[in-house]
């Protein structure tokens, strides 16, 4: 008898999983139970297989809700009904509309309201009217005594008990942003929705049994249900799948041609063989649409990276949606696609942050809105932000609040609340709070995907399903992951400043040719990679200098062994050891020499474990694939692993290894692959790496101001703007006459973008720029005046940053002009001139500014000084040495002067705190230290500026840097204007 059952998915409503919902149902004896969320489709497959499991028919409907106001309930006879409440609901949030308060005459679905809905006289025969138990007594003076025919039970299941009341009333609270004691009987749930007794239910509807039959009528009509099927994605690009696969077997032959000539049958026998399971599998279709995306990027000019699994695809590198070469890395097919599978695969595929909208409109428009939407992540209720959201309910003051999320163990300081705050916190954690968007996976179905979601419009003018990317998976969808990330647009941007700086053009695709350039493996193997992709953090510069890594295969392994998990298993530190002494160890079996030589016989990638199974014990590739999926955590307790170890242990038997032996390489594989890298992915950003290496090396200024211009990189703007000119660049302060918005660059002078002064209006930097391109330069400050509406704030800071610089006349000079030559007024009451109006001359006092006020208003305004920052110090300091000297001053306490830069926190076993640090010397270049917990509790880290150090040089394989004693930061000279 319950049409209208909640889950945490009535998001800030509910307080029941999805399971937990089911499995009181079971408890309670119910047969029959439908899911109603509000506005919210989220779980419907998780509740059917729930109710699956406790042999409970699962009926699915939507409670549709405007402003926390009950609108309907809508219920789905079947299929097509539960299709035609998801659209109903998609194409609301689709028109940024509200719900109509009447529902749509739904053929496959009944719509249940609470009383009759204004301007209606006649329920249509699906439409009825819903009682709540507690209701029943006032029928016989009610209108709808005598229309029996048209009213059912409602009796609505949000929580399980008053505890839930009261975790239901704070998610209310939270929702509705007001303290508890606002909260009005009519913004929550009613107290008695819970599950009740059968007999009780039936007693308080004993007197109007055709409410009890209309009930159950509606609840025998309908019925649902939903599979995993891969079929779900859509089927075919072409329209028929023989088309489809005679396609993908062209363009694969014709790409493997292009890519490997024609004498190369490797290629061909291992794309012929790729292309008979993807076939087998049904894989066609999503091979094509990757290859459709890839293909309308390069028609509008922009550039890809395609990584992860899919990398091992010699038919994805055919048809270059991967410039990774599997058989040059020695990558498997069955790492990405094999029978044994159960999960769809998918592509990762990059592209440049500002392009990646543009080609994910593409694939909408090309597949349609209604097969196309975005996958959805839920933001969860977790950690600091429940205590935060729940002192707000309470009443708390911030400062209270703020001791209870800093301290939470001082409870002899914490308020008298923090108690509740801690209990209720515990009960809703994990809940979600809202849909959000996954990082970039898109879902394309065959049939329209209200089949199995509403789809809700997103701020970007993208709509998502209702469900993650597990919920995707666990239906059957396999998702198109189309990312951004500002690593591309770097390359492209140099690309194109190169163009228009120096005129030359660049392929930047010759990959190659780029991966066996001297110039490039020297840039890499001095580990002066700033700015470049995924290599230019503290950690990787000191990773490639330990290596002394000079090529492609072993950067691709850098990229693996610099994850956390490897240099915490103590294998990174082994690779390295085993780099620089090649004969200090012996393999633990030849198979280990075959096929992990070029790793020293570590295992290095998830593709290692593959091959180590395979080749040791003779399981079949796709099998070893699999172990090595359920090694990562999932599933190890089942059957198809115990099954995959045996036959492992019986193998080894088979070829005559002992007993020792077969275990040691077992607990090598097992201790491995839970932190393991897949090798494709290595590769697919070592790609890019030199990509961004070979424009580091040979148009370095070029490169660094693609990198200004992109954020987002490792460190802060100022020491990508210090790097440009170590580079040899000639660094300028904004100006009018020569910044652009973003930063830009004329020959070997870089202009700081105009976007980078703090509070400088974007309308008015577009605006200087716009008008300078139009009428040409500023002649001086009355000319920008009259050209610009513009405050006399805004222009005080343009003063200020020293724009106007060009005129000849300090900032002291221009401020006493500005205060003659902008009139806003004038300029309102639209006064014009047709000819310069020639002006009193008037003498100005000598006014001149101070050593350091460039410097001080740099860094307010830009956030950095563009002088070095030792020349502001108040004081001179003697004896330090610098960075360059460090290796001839290994074991020796030393002092160094050092410029903050970016630090790492670690955690020691024994829960102290001990930092990282990097710093630029007084030359520019850049040390690295280590604060140790006592040094670090003597010595904190107070800020941004420069440091006196002093500790120990020390060196590891080559790499020198300083076990810091005591530091302490240097004051900076006066600014005598204030």
């Amino acid at each position: 008898m319950y049409l209208n059952a909640h889950t945490y998915y009535s998001l800030k409503y509910g307080t029941l999983s999805p399971e937990d919902l089911v499995a009181h149902a079971a408890y309670r004896g119910v047969k029959q139970l439908v899911l109603t969320d509000v506005n919210n489709t989220s779980c419907a497959f998780q509740f059917i297989q729930a109710c699956k499991k406790h042999q409970i028919q699962p009926i699915l409907g939507i409670e549709f809700r405007v402003d926390n106001a009950f609108l309907y309930l809508g219920i789905a006879k079947n299929e097509e009904g539960w299709r035609e409440l998801c659209s109903h609901l998609t194409h609301y949030s689709m028109k940024k509309e509200k719900l109509p308060k009447i529902a749509p005459e739904w053929k496959n679905a009944f719509t249940i309201y609470r009383k009759l809905p204004k301007g209606v006289h006649n329920l249509l025969d699906h439409e009825y009217i819903g009682v709540r138990p507690s209701e029943v007594n006032h029928l016989f003076s009610s209108y709808l005594k005598n229309h029996q025919e048209k009213l059912v039970v409602f009796s609505p299941i949000t929580f399980l008990d008053q505890e839930g009341l009261r975790t239901h009333k704070l998610l209310r609270c939270i929702d509705l942003n007001i303290v508890i004691g606002k909260l009005e009987p009519s913004m929550h749930a009613k107290s008695n929705e819970v599950f009740f007794d059968e007999a009780d239910l039936m007693r308080a509807f004993q007197e109007y049994p055709q409410i009890v039959e209309n009930t159950q009528h509606i609840l025998d009509t309908c019925t649902i249900d939903m599979v995993n099927d891969y079929h779900h994605n859509r089927k075919t690009f072409t329209g028929s799948e023989k088309d489809d696969f005679d396609l993908l077997k062209k363009l694969a032959v014709n790409g493997c041609l292009s890519r490997y000539g024609g004498r190369n049958k490797k290629a061909m026998v291992r794309t012929k063989k790729e292309l008979e399971v993807i076939y087998k599998l049904g894989f066609s279709s999503y091979f094509l649409i990757t290859w459709d995306i890839i293909r309308y990027a390069h028609s509008v000019g922009y550039h890809h990276v395609g990584r992860g699994s899919g990398a091992n695809s010699i038919v994805a590198f055919n048809l270059n949606i991967t410039d990774v070469d599997p058989l040059e890395l020695d990558l498997y097919f069955e790492r990405f696609i094999n029978p044994h599978r159960t999960s769809p695969p998918d592509f990762d595929i990059d592209f440049s942050w500002d392009e990646r909208d543009d080609v994910t409109d593409y694939i909408f428009k090309r597949y349609g809105e209604k097969h196309t939407a975005l996958l959805a992540t839920y933001n969860t209720f977790k950690g600091k932000s429940i205590i935060r959201e729940l002192g707000k309910v309470f009443g708390l003051p911030k400062a209270d609040i703020d001791l209870i999320v800093d301290y939470p163990s001082a409870t002899d300081r914490h308020h008298h609340f923090a108690k509740h705050i801690f209990r209720f916190g515990k009960l809703i954690e994990g809940f979600p709070n809202y849909l959000s968007i996954h990082a970039g996976g898109i879902l394309i179905s065959e049939r329209p995907l209200n089949y199995h979601t509403a789809l809700q419009l997103m701020p970007k003018g993208f709509p998502i399903v209702h469900f993650d990317m597990y919920g995707a998976e666990d239906i059957g969808y396999h998702k198109y992951d189309v990312l951004s990330q500002r690593g591309l647009g770097h390359i492209k941007d140099a690309v194109k400043l190169v163009e228009r700086n120096q005129g030359k053009a660049i392929d930047i695709h010759k990959v190659e040719e780029i991966k066996n350039d001297k110039q490039v493996k020297r840039q890499l193997k001095s580990g002066k990679c700033i700015g470049c992709f995924y290599i230019e953090s503290p950690a990787m510069r000191g990773l490639l200098t330990k290596l002394k890594c000079d090529n492609y295969v072993h950067l691709v392994a850098a990229s693996s062994i610099i994850r956390p998990g490897v240099a915490k298993s103590g294998m990174m530190r082994e690779y390295i050891h085993r780099s620089h002494n090649p004969d200090s160890f012996t393999y633990i079996h030849p198979v280990f020499e075959e096929h992990l030589g070029e790793t020293y016989g570590v295992m290095v990638y998830q593709e290692d474990v593959m091959k180590i199974v395979h080749h040791f014990s003779g399981l079949d590739l796709d099998e070893s694939d699999v172990l090595r999926r359920i090694m990562t955590g999932k599933r190890k307790n089942s059957d198809t692993f115990e099954k995959l170890r045996q036959k492992y242990f019986t193998n080894c038997k088979a070829r005559g290894y002992p007993d020792d032996l077969s275990l040691e390489v077992w607990r090598q594989i097992a201790s491995f692959s839970g932190y393991s890298f897949c090798k494709a992915h290595s590769a697919s950003f070592a790609v890019e790496s030199f990509q961004s290496l070979y424009l580091k090396t040979y148009y370095p200024l070029e490169f660094m101001t693609a990198v200004i211009n992109n954020f987002g990189g490792f460190y802060r703007t100022e020491v990508y703007v210090h790097e440009a000119r170590m580079c040899g660049a000639q660094i300028e302060a904004p100006c009018v006459n020569n910044s652009t918005y973003l930063t830009n660059i004329y020959e070997k002078t870089i202009y700081i973008g105009l976007i980078h002064i703090a509070d400088l209006e974007k309308k008015i930097a577009v605006k200087i720029v716009e008008e300078r391109i139009v009428h040409g330069d500023y002649r001086d400050l009355r000319d920008f005046v009259n050209r610009i509406d513009i405050s006399k704030e805004q222009l005080e800071i343009l003063i200020r940053i020293g724009a106007f610089r060009f005129t000849g006349l300090n900032k002291y000079q221009l401020m006493w002009e500005k205060n003659a030559v902008h009139n806003p007024a004038v300029k309102q009451a639209q006064y014009a001139t047709f000819f310069d109006v020639e002006q009193d001359d008037y003498e100005l006092p000598i006014l001149e500014e101070g050593k350091f006020e460039q410097a001080f208003d740099e860094m307010e305004l830009l956030g950095f000084p563009l002088c070095s920052p030792f020349d502001l110090l108040a004081r001179d300091v003697i004896n330090t040495t610098v960075s360059s000297n460090l290796k001839e001053q290994i074991g020796k306490t030393i002092q160094i002067l050092g410029y903050y830069v970016a630090r790492k926190h670690v955690t020691t076993v024994n829960k102290r705190h001990m930092n990282f640090g990097t710093w630029l010397d007084t030359g520019g270049y850049f040390f690295d230290t280590v604060h140790f917990p006592p040094s670090l509790a003597r010595s904190p880290f107070t800020g941004k500026g420069c440091y006196l150090l002093k500790g120990k040089v020390v060196e590891d394989f080559g790499f020198p840097s300083i076990e810091v004693y005591v530091m302490e930061r240097l004051p900076y000279v006066k600014d005598q204007r204030y």
